[in-house]
């Protein structure tokens, strides 16, 4: 006998909790994606790592978190994916160490971070990864885990050295670059902030140089 209480025949089963409809899934594509984590970007940004949440990102794209859950996962891989296009630009810095004689590198790559990070329209994502990174663990695991993949580790293959040695290296002339953005663009120390760039960069680049390729 049929429950008359019961849902008729025209309403569909109920989905389970956490997954998207076979409806929204169908429905979704790149377009979706992209929206996703362009306001995935933005939250992390305005609110960064610990204050966003993936309902907060999923509102912010006009989806529901499961679509959110879908194709990222974690709030943790959503910040990996955020990052690593925000970051992208700077990621191409390898290039200018890959790309003519080493004994021209460290003024190379100077001028390369120093370009992404003048630069207002790549700065912008840079300064949110950046404040996300030392104010959260696990934020500052991802950008670890994503420099050291994608930068440091291309940088240290070009060097003529054991492995640990062009590690090094890598890492010191990394952080000679990082250390002068978080200065200059992020604390804004003067009179290093308003200081000329071809000024920076001739003071830098044979430092950096020397951490590549020094004795």
């Amino acid at each position: 006998m049929t429950d008359p209480t019961g849902p008729g025949p025209d309403v569909p089963p109920a989905r389970r909790r956490g997954r998207p409809s076979r409806t929204e899934t169908e429905a979704a594509g790149p377009a979706t994606r992209d929206r996703i984590l362009e306001a995935a970007r933005a939250e992390f940004s305005e609110r960064g790592y610990e204050k966003t949440s993936v309902r907060g990102i999923a509102k912010a794209a006009g989806v529901d978190a499961a679509l959110v859950h879908h194709y990222f996962g974690t709030k943790e891989q959503v910040f990996e994916a955020a990052v690593e296009v925000a970051f992208a630009p700077a990621l191409h810095a390898s290039a200018a160490v890959e790309e003519g004689p080493l004994d021209g590198a460290g003024e190379r790559l100077t001028r390369f971070i120093l370009s992404v990070w003048e630069n207002p329209a790549t700065r912008a994502p840079l300064l949110a990864i950046v404040r996300s990174a030392v104010n959260n663990e696990a934020a500052a695991a991802v950008f670890r885990r994503l420099i050291a993949v994608q930068l440091l580790r291309k940088i240290a293959r070009r060097l003529d050295l054991p492995a640990e040695e062009a590690e090094l290296r890598a890492e010191l002339a990394a952080a000679q670059l990082v250390g002068i953005a978080m200065l200059r663009y992020v604390i804004r120390v003067e009179p290093l902030a308003s200081a000329d760039v071809e000024r920076i960069v001739a003071r830098v680049a044979p430092v950096v140089q020397g951490h590549l390729t020094g004795e």
